[in-house]
């Protein structure tokens, strides 16, 4: 598969003082566009979210939310423009001024940067809470069964669910499979993590567990892209926050801003509803 003609590279990044280690998890989204037939969903976007960002990607129900997240993680395929990650396109290879779509291995490969925690929780259902969180490193071969058994415990108990090392999905709360799900995504040590829109499926006495775990991790310096509807979550995580609306980014910036002092009308209006 051969994309439209690559947008202009974002540019490059200040590089780090010599002798300083650079800081991986930056995103950049350039000029990306995406329809299903004649509905174009993404149009032309783009966005810097920079190495610890914490941004939250909100508006309403077919803004694109959804759709360019999952395109950082080549989840979605793009029709123009261009997702690099630290440099790197996670699903693409440049040839002739082209994007070409990788192999499916490659982009396996590629994608393990990129984590990733669904709305549905999407653990397999036959394997137990630590078997679930194991089975990327040693199938990817990241890491032996006992070093990966010693991680996964470490990460079950960093989420809270050491006790429940064993216990299958559905013996596991609506939280507690989203705590699992989020262990699992940090499995293989990602340089971004993705949320989509974590606590939607939860009833509203488990939110709070699963966001406090998502709070937490905003200080760990992974960077993160949450979407999400929990507006009072996103003004206190958030370091920078997206609006989108029709497949376009109709405003950005700090929260404090964005979420109490809006510029733009479009914005307010969405407030206005969802608050």
């Amino acid at each position: 598969m051969t994309t439209a003609p690559l947008a202009p590279p974002a540019p490059a990044p200040t590089p780090p003082p010599a002798g300083t280690p650079a800081r991986p998890g930056l995103v950049e989204i350039t000029e990306v566009s995406k329809s299903y037939g004649a509905h174009e969903v993404l149009h032309g976007i783009s966005l810097r979210i920079e190495p610890g960002q914490v941004v939250t990607l909100l508006g309403p129900s077919g803004s694109g939310k959804s759709t360019l997240l999952r395109a950082i993680n080549h989840l979605e395929t793009i029709d123009s423009g261009s997702i690099t990650i630290d440099g790197d396109y996670i699903g693409y290879e440049l040839r002739g001024g082209r994007l070409h779509e990788l192999p499916e291995k490659q982009v396996l490969e590629r994608r393990t940067r990129v984590g990733m925690v669904f709305q549905n929780f999407n653990l397999f259902p036959h394997l137990t809470a630590l078997e679930n969180i194991i089975e990327a490193p040693i199938g990817l071969k990241r890491a032996s069964r006992s070093e990966a058994i010693a991680q996964a415990r470490e990460l079950l108990a960093r989420v809270g669910l050491a006790d429940r090392a064993d216990h299958f999905p559905r013996q596991l709360s609506g939280g507690q499979q989203q705590r699992v799900a989020i262990a699992r995504a940090l499995a293989l040590q990602p340089d971004v993590l993705l949320f989509d829109e974590p606590t939607s499926a939860l009833d509203p006495e488990l939110v709070a567990e699963v966001l406090s775990v998502i709070r937490d991790l905003a200080q760990s310096g992974t960077t993160l892209v949450i979407v999400t509807h929990e507006i009072g979550f996103a003004a206190e995580i958030a370091d920078h926050v997206v609006f989108l609306d029709a497949g376009r980014v109709v405003e950005e910036g700090p929260p404090e801003r964005v979420l109490r002092e809006p510029e733009q009308a479009r914005t307010q209006e969405f407030l206005d509803w969802v608050i």
